[in-house]
C-alpha cells in the first residue's frame, strides 16, 4: 500500500518533500487536539456520501466501522499519531485507509482539508466558548454572592484611584458582576455566529458531486450550512471574534485581580484572601502573597496577544485558503485555556475571600468622601450647582486645614460657607446616609443594589440554561454519529 504521504505527493510532484520542510510545516502536535472533532466530521461526510448515493453502501459501512474504531482509540488515549505525517487530518485518514485498505481513500470525496479544517476548528472553538461562557457565569456568581452578603457594608469609591463617594460593597461587586455577564453574553454571541458548517465546500468552489451539505450541517450540530464555499475555507473571523471574546475576559479578570491585590495589602487592608490560593514567600515568614490574582493578571498579556497574531495573520490574506492559516490554532487554543482556567479559580477565590467591613467604613471617613453630597444638599436649598460646588470647594479646603471632616464641623461654622445651609444638612452627611439617599435605578443603595441582584441572577440562570440546551444538542449529535 502506498503510504497516503508518498501518494500525495506521487503525482505533481518528482520528488518527496525534505524531511525540513516536513518538519517546518507540520501541524501535528497542535491540531491533534482536533482528532475527535476530525472524526466526527468523517462520519457525518461518509454517511451522507452513502445517503446520496456517491459511493457505495459497502464501502461507506466499512469506513463508519474504521473510523468508530479510531474514535475509541482516540478516547481513550491510545492512538498513535504518525509524525511523518502532516497533520490529524491525513494522520486519521491514513490510519483508516491502513486498516480498511482502498476504501478508506473514498472517504475524502466531495471534500477538501480545507473545509475539513475549517468545520473541525469551529466545532472545537465551539465547545470552548460554551466552556468559557459557563466559567464566566461561574464567576460572575460568586461576585453576586458577596453583594448579596453585603448589601449594606459601605466603602469608598474610586476615581483615579482618590476617594470619589462612599459606596456599598454589594456595588462594588455588581460592577464586575456585569462586566462578566457582558463577556459571557460575548462568547454566547460569537458561539451563534460559529454555528454554521463549512463542510462540503471543499477547495474553495464546491464540489461537483451531488451532495447534501444541509444534512452534514445537522448532524454535526451547526445550525445551517455556510452560504459561500471561497468564504467558507478562508474566513477565520469566528477565530479572531473568539480571540477578542478572550483578552476583553482577560482584561476584565485582570482588573479585578487588580483590585483585589491592592486590597489584601497592609494599606488597604479590606480584604484577605484565603490561604489555599496565596503563597508565602522563600525567606519572609511574614508574607502572604496574592499569587493566583497576580498570576491571572500576569496572563493577560498573552491573551491580548493572540488577539493581535490573529489579527496581524489574516490582514493581508488574498482569497481564499493559504497556509498562514494553519497558525490560527495555537494562539486561540491557549488563550481560550487560559481564560477558562483564570475565571475558574478566580470564582474560588472571590467566594472564599474575607471582606473586612469595619475597615472600609473606616476608611471613608478620610479625603471629605461626602462632599458631593453637601454640594447636592445645596442644591435642594436652590444654590446652582456650579456654585454649590464652589462653596463645597471651599468648606473641603478648611476641613483638611483643621483637619477635621466635614460632617465634624458644628452647624455655625458650616454657615460661614453658605447661610442655606441648616440643621438638617447632618442627615446628609454621614457616609452610610449618603449610600442610602443613592436609590436611583443602577445606584448603590441597599434598595437600588437589591435590583440589580436579581437582574444579574436572571442574567446567570438564562445563561445557564442556554449553554445547557446548546451542549445538549451538540451531545446528542455525537450520539447518533456513534450509534
Amino acid at each position: 500500500m502506498i503510504h497516503l504521504q508518498q501518494a500525495l505527493w506521487s503525482g505533481r510532484f518528482s520528488a518527496g518533500m525534505d524531511d525540513s520542510t516536513l518538519a517546518f510545516t507540520s501541524s501535528l502536535d497542535v491540531d491533534s487536539h482536533l482528532a475527535f472533532y476530525d472524526v466526527m466530521g468523517s462520519l457525518a461526510h461518509v454517511r451522507m456520501l452513502k445517503k446520496c448515493g456517491v459511493i457505495p453502501a459497502e464501502d461507506a459501512d466499512s469506513i463508519v466501522a474504521g473510523l468508530k474504531d479510531i474514535l475509541t482509540k482516540v478516547e481513550d488515549g491510545t492512538f498513535e499519531f504518525d509524525h511523518s505525517l502532516e497533520d490529524v487530518h491525513t494522520c486519521i485518514e491514513f490510519s483508516l485507509t491502513e486498516a480498511i485498505g482502498p476504501a478508506g481513500g473514498k472517504l475524502h470525496t466531495g471534500r477538501s482539508r480545507n473545509d475539513q479544517v475549517a468545520t473541525d476548528f469551529r466545532m472545537y472553538l465551539r465547545d470552548e466558548a460554551l466552556r468559557a461562557a459557563e466559567a464566566v457565569n461561574g464567576l460572575m456568581m460568586a461576585l453576586v454572592k458577596v453583594a448579596e452578603d453585603n448589601g449594606d457594608a459601605v466603602m469608598p469609591g474610586f476615581t483615579h484611584m482618590q476617594h470619589a463617594q462612599p459606596v456599598t460593597l454589594a456595588q462594588h461587586m455588581l460592577a464586575h458582576a456585569f462586566r462578566f455577564s457582558r463577556d459571557a453574553d460575548r462568547f454566547l454571541d460569537a458561539f451563534r455566529r460559529m454555528d454554521k458548517c463549512p463542510l462540503g465546500c471543499a477547495a474553495l468552489a464546491g464540489t461537483t458531486y451531488p451532495i447534501d451539505r444541509r444534512m452534514t450541517a445537522e448532524a454535526l450540530g451547526f445550525r445551517e450550512p455556510t452560504e459561500n464555499s471561497m468564504d467558507s475555507v478562508s474566513d477565520r473571523d469566528f477565530v479572531t471574534e473568539l480571540a477578542y471574546c478572550a483578552a476583553q475576559t482577560a482584561v476584565h479578570l485582570s482588573s479585578l485581580c487588580e483590585e483585589l491585590v491592592l486590597w489584601s495589602s497592609q494599606e488597604f487592608g479590606f480584604i484577605e484572601m484565603d490561604d489555599r490560593y496565596t503563597t508565602g514567600s522563600s525567606i519572609m515568614p511574614q508574607k502572604k502573597n496574592p499569587d493566583i490574582a497576580e498570576l491571572v493578571r500576569g496572563k493577560t498579556g498573552a491573551v491580548v496577544g493572540a488577539l493581535m497574531t490573529m489579527i496581524t495573520m489574516t490582514k493581508g490574506l488574498p482569497l481564499t485558503y493559504n497556509r498562514d492559516l494553519q497558525e490560527d490554532k495555537r494562539p486561540v487554543m491557549e488563550s481560550m485555556a487560559t481564560v477558562i482556567a483564570s475565571a475558574q479559580i478566580m470564582s474560588k477565590v472571590v467566594a472564599t475571600t474575607t471582606f473586612h467591613r469595619d475597615r472600609m467604613l473606616e476608611v471613608t471617613s478620610r479625603g471629605q468622601i461626602n462632599a458631593t453630597d453637601l454640594a447636592d444638599y445645596l442644591v435642594t436649598k436652590g444654590v446652582p450647582f456650579r456654585e454649590a460646588h464652589g462653596i463645597v470647594g471651599a468648606a473641603v479646603r478648611h476641613s483638611i486645614d483643621t483637619g477635621r471632616n466635614l460632617e465634624d464641623m458644628d452647624l455655625e461654622e458650616l454657615r460661614t460657607f453658605s447661610d442655606r445651609i441648616e440643621e438638617d444638612v447632618y442627615d446628609v452627611l454621614p457616609v452610610v446616609r449618603c449610600v442610602e439617599r443613592r436609590n436611583s435605578y443602577g445606584g448603590t443603595s441597599p434598595q437600588s443594589t437589591d435590583i440589580q441582584i436579581s437582574k444579574a441572577i436572571e442574567q446567570i440562570m438564562v445563561r445557564d440554561e442556554v449553554i445547557r440546551q446548546e451542549n445538549q444538542l451538540i451531545q446528542n449529535c455525537w450520539k447518533a454519529l456513534r450509534d
